[in-house]
């Protein structure tokens, strides 16, 4: 007989990743149709146009058949030759050969330098991990860390459904915290007590807390105040912190700038709260969604901890080396003066142009329509408006109420056929109990629009 469904772990069955689920399903068969599909539900930029950064595309290129490097007789550019041979000379045995668990060792020192230079902090190359996009590296220390199922992980709501996805599968807890919109959607301590009260309540025992910065999807830049307040609020409930830092490059807003939570930890000099922070190639502006690369950096952590997350990434043997080379040329871009330089300046200026402008048209556009309003998008790639029912046309036929299931809520409702399309979706772990026809009650479009 055939595998069946009451075969499946439970755990599989209640996972649930929304923006690669049943909705994209049937956009793929509408595109088999012969239908025009634009796909938003994720960030992917090269789907939508965006142009590779010719450096990182000529270092694969370079690395993945060197014998280029005697055939085009000048085509690639001095520095960029050089770089791959490097790389190469670092790998020992070139991209078809494994590395270290850990990832190549020359990759993982230019990682720990972009990261002195970045934050003006220390930084070693034994802590850090390259990985198959920053998505592996949060799987893994989720893993590590989800010890049985009273374990709780803390994560932003509304928050990119990685997070979700991947608790639920290895078998923990979720505990959401609410992000504070009428701050621009920074953390609030009192709702990170309220949260963390709530899970202790059920029985939880609450082991980290994960924060997305910039965020996804609220486009929220937090400030190194707001990083000192999560840390502080992690030391005294003994969590350890995953900072997701993927779009540490879009920023869009005068005065706003990007600060490391492992910046901010060095500064306030803590050393009891484990901090693991992850970056990748997908994002920013390189947008290198397929290629897969990416790394995380563990602080606070001890060596016997370190040594069962190299056992981890062990048993995927290691991450793939045309990732590790994307990662590499993220974080060992060239420098002024060299050949390169000029092109990478005018591709990185040109795409996060770009995506400056789309944030804002977009916010704009959002906030003209009647019953949407959306904050500034202050970074990353999304927005995350608010909708609001009109209580004229709240009838009947547009009931709506709210329904829970086991740990996670999600509103569903009936609507009208004019209004099915934008306000049959909520946000999860809704907090409204009651039907709200004929109240004017606020919903919210879930997991977000994106402006990529």
């Amino acid at each position: 007989m055939s595998i069946q469904m009451k075969d499946l772990g439970a755990a599989v069955l209640a996972t649930e990743y929304a923006v690669r689920g049943p909705i994209v399903e049937r956009a793929q068969e509408l595109e088999k149709q012969g239908r025009e599909i634009i796909y938003c539900n994720i960030g992917n930029p090269q789907s939508l146009g965006q142009k590779p950064i010719t450096w990182l595309r000529q270092l694969i290129a370079l690395c993945e058949y060197p014998a280029l490097m005697e055939m085009t007789g000048g085509v690639f550019p001095a520095d960029a030759v050089e770089t791959a041979r490097a790389i190469l000379k670092g790998s020992r045995h070139g991209l078809g050969a494994y590395s270290e668990s850990k990832g190549v060792r020359f990759i993982r020192e230019a990682a720990a330098d972009f990261i002195r230079q970045r934050d003006g902090i220390d930084a070693d190359p034994e802590a850090i991990f390259l990985t198959d996009g920053a998505s592996k590296g949060v799987q893994t220390i989720l893993k590590l860390l989800i010890a049985s199922p009273a374990d709780g992980i803390m994560i932003p709501i509304p928050q990119y459904p990685l997070y979700s996805a991947t608790i639920t599968l290895y078998e923990g807890r979720i505990v959401p915290y609410y992000l504070d919109e009428a701050d621009h959607w920074k953390l609030n301590r009192s709702m990170l007590e309220e949260s963390q009260r709530a899970a202790r309540a059920q029985g939880t025992r609450v082991k980290a807390i994960c924060i997305i910065n910039p965020g996804n999807p609220t486009g929220a830049v937090l400030d190194e105040k707001n990083i000192a307040m999560v840390l502080e609020f992690a030391r005294e409930h003994g969590l350890a912190v995953l900072a997701d830092e993927v779009y540490q490059e879009n920023i869009y807003l005068p005065g706003d700038k990007f600060v490391s939570f492992a910046r901010v930890l060095e500064a306030r000099g803590i050393k009891d709260v484990s901090l693991f922070s992850f970056h990748s190639c997908s994002k920013g502006f390189f947008g290198e969604c397929g290629v897969r690369g990416g790394y995380f950096e563990c602080r606070n952590v001890p060596a016997d901890v370190a040594a069962q997350i190299n056992k981890l990434q062990s048993v995927s043997l290691c991450s793939n080396l045309a990732g590790q080379v994307a990662t590499y040329a993220m974080v060992h871009p060239p420098k002024p003066g060299d050949p390169s330089y000029e092109l990478y300046r005018r591709e990185k200026k040109a795409i996060l142009e770009e995506l400056k402008k789309r944030a804002i048209l977009l916010a704009e556009g959002l906030n003209q329509i009647d019953g949407i309003s959306c904050n500034a998008i202050a970074g990353a790639m999304y927005a995350f408006p608010r909708i609001t029912l009109p209580a004229a046309r709240a009838t009947k036929s547009t009931a709506w109420r709210c329904w829970k299931k086991p740990e996670s809520a999600w509103c569903r409702g009936r609507a009208s056929a004019r209004w099915r399309a934008r306000h049959t979706s909520a946000p999860p772990f809704c907090r409204h109990g009651e039907d709200p026809a004929g109240s004017g009650q606020v919903w919210r479009v879930s997991p977000g629009v994106c402006a990529g």
